[in-house]
């Protein structure tokens, strides 16, 4: 339209033309100035920016602050007490590691790390979902059992390192006032504030008892402007690594991940309640199920929950298993059964301490060094640790089994929808 107008009557006033593009096309006035001052300067115009969904708490907070909150939840059922939300809340606020948290806020955040609240007498107590709880035990009853067979166990998982990663506290000078201060008394002004915060390292490994595995470490630069570092990984990246560590690997092992998407590409897509008509029905016609195309959306939906299981296949597990190797998978949001979360906890530490250039290459080089640092006895001692927490959490379960089952119920049970305030 600007340059229409324009081409017509070469004459007309800018502000005119601007007024009319926006009365004929509905826009505000001043969107069509700016869209058309950019064109004017780059020659070009960019797609506006699409408005980001805003984030809610839970997805602000890491791996370790969820953590934090299920420890705080399981050390009132090692202690036999009830834990109540109100109890938690205190916990967690008097926790100088942990954020402080709104009652309503820690409500939610607790729910999405699959928490129930079940009524009983006068107040809601807090539970594991019953599906984790499930999940949970199957995996301790497992990766028990294959360390008594004398399987080795490998775990695995990604982590990140920033360029400006540096020790929070240090000694300071307060006698320096500047640094022409400094220079005349032949002193410096101490360290350098931090730079290139934004250039971060993406780091994947895998070890055992025996330590890191060598030639299993995966690093390279961060390309994306993103808070999640799972950002930057794809199945594509990973598959190509797994597959290139998988010979390195002793014989009939077990790989012990987490639940990150790209662990659990699919090789089969089953259909979902977003799925078309059309894809639901062939799906179900390639698996053999007889059905009537007058059927509804929703009738073909239960058809494929009702088989699907029979289809879910990883292919991960599908490379593992194909060399003789077993895949066992953290229950969702337990962190702390995987000891290599300790290794990067000591790498990490060794990479601030040491890191005063700020500079993504020297960091790269103080990782390499770091990562060849963590011994095998190291490794065992954080294993060690894990089977500590193993040992821990199956108490929590038999605590919370015990004490639920002689507690006297109320007729509202709540696991998983939202509730009313008042019925916590």
């Amino acid at each position: 339209m600007y340059k229409d107008l324009k081409s017509k009557d070469p004459d007309m006033p800018y502000k005119q033309i601007m007024s009319k593009i926006s009365q004929t096309l509905g826009i505000g006035l001043n969107s069509v100035c700016k869209i058309i001052s950019e064109y004017k300067s780059t020659g070009t115009v960019a797609s506006p920016t699409k408005t980001r969904s805003k984030k809610c708490l839970f997805d602000k907070i890491d791996d370790l602050d969820r953590n934090g909150i299920r420890q705080k939840v399981h050390s009132f059922w090692l202690k036999k007490e009830l834990p109540t939300i109100d109890k938690v809340l205190e916990a967690v606020n008097d926790d100088p590691a942990l954020p402080n948290f709104k009652r309503t806020t820690l409500y939610t955040t607790i729910k999405k790390l699959d928490f129930a609240f079940i009524k009983r007498k006068r107040c809601s107590v807090l539970t594991e979902r019953e599906d984790l709880l499930v999940w949970r035990q199957n995996y301790l009853y497992d990766i028990r059992k294959f360390r008594e067979e004398g399987r080795t166990v490998y775990y695995l998982d990604e982590t990140w390192v920033n360029a400006g990663d540096c020790v929070d506290k240090l000694w300071v000078d307060k006698s320096i006032k500047s640094k022409h201060d400094a220079f005349t008394r032949g002193l410096t002004t101490g360290a350098t504030n931090p730079t290139g915060k934004d250039q971060r390292l993406i780091v994947l490994h895998i070890g055992s008892h025996k330590g890191f595995l060598e030639g299993g470490l995966l690093c390279f630069l961060s390309k994306k402007n993103s808070s999640d570092y799972h950002d930057e990984m794809n199945s594509n990246n990973f598959h190509e690594w797994f597959e290139s560590i998988i010979p390195h690997l002793d014989p009939n092992s077990v790989i012990v991940m987490d639940n990150a998407p790209y662990h659990t590409a699919r090789i089969e897509k089953i259909p979902t309640a977003s799925s078309k008509k059309d894809e639901i029905l062939s799906w179900l016609t390639s698996k053999g199920i007889v059905i009537d195309k007058s059927m509804f959306k929703p009738q073909l939906m239960a058809k494929v929950r009702k088989i699907k299981s029979r289809y879910i296949s990883y292919v991960v597990d599908n490379m593992a298993k194909n060399a003789g190797h077993t895949v066992l998978r953290l229950p969702l949001y337990h962190s702390e059964l995987n000891p290599i979360e300790l290794a990067w906890a000591m790498v990490k530490t060794y990479v601030k301490q040491n890191n005063t250039t700020y500079n993504i290459d020297d960091v790269k080089s103080l990782l390499n060094t770091a990562i060849d640092r963590v011994t095998s006895e190291n490794w065992k001692n954080f294993i060690e640790h894990v089977k500590r927490e193993e040992n821990k959490m199956t108490e929590v379960d038999r605590n919370m089994d015990e004490i639920i089952d002689n507690l006297e119920p109320c007729v509202l049970t709540i696991t998983g929808e939202t509730s009313d305030s008042s019925d916590f």
